[in-house]
């Protein structure tokens, strides 16, 4: 049977925990969901949710983020976090179509930019590259190759760089 991606609706909200929790193996990424979901950083439309046989069994979220520079400057770009996909359906391809579809749907959105911290050599398939190509860095260490920004408006981040700032909803894990 199909796995049909769709935004998520309220009633959604104890599966999408459920998912978070089971992929990542703790309950941070799960708390991270509903505190972003509850927070000035939350785009309704962009936190999806993959359905098979009428069982959500992976999850997506993009949410606001301002890349700021040392004059001061704000960009406006999206992070994609977390991806969680239920560790029984996991390297069937349900990640790659939560993010195709969440990067289709923040283009649609108007979205020009979104930034990931994620494993290298998974979301460059996706047309992800170092954000060190655009001088853009992580407020905290982080392995360069891992952290990574895709354009989803030609040339969105030609004159942007500097320190993404998160929401502080990321602050807890």
């Amino acid at each position: 049977m199909e796995t049909s991606i769709r935004p998520e609706q309220p009633s959604d909200i104890p599966a999408i925990h459920e998912v978070n929790h089971l992929a990542f193996g703790q309950a941070e990424e799960a708390v991270l969901v509903d505190n972003l979901r509850n927070s000035d950083a939350f785009i309704p439309g962009l936190s999806l949710v993959a359905v098979k046989e009428g069982q959500i069994v992976g999850h997506i979220l993009f949410t606001k983020i301002k890349i700021k520079d040392d004059q001061g400057n704000a960009y406006n770009s999206l992070a994609l976090a977390p991806m969680a996909v239920r560790p029984e359906f996991q390297n069937k391809g349900i990640g790659g179509q939560l993010i195709r579809s969440g990067l289709d749907q923040a283009k649609a959105l108007g979205h020009a930019s979104v930034i990931v911290l994620g494993h290298e050599h998974y979301y460059p398939r996706f047309g992800f590259v170092p954000a060190e190509k655009w001088n853009i860095r992580a407020p905290f260490e982080v392995p360069s190759a891992a952290f990574m920004g895709i354009e989803l408006q030609e040339d969105a981040l030609g004159n942007v760089r500097g320190i993404v700032e998160y929401d502080k909803a990321f602050e807890g894990v």
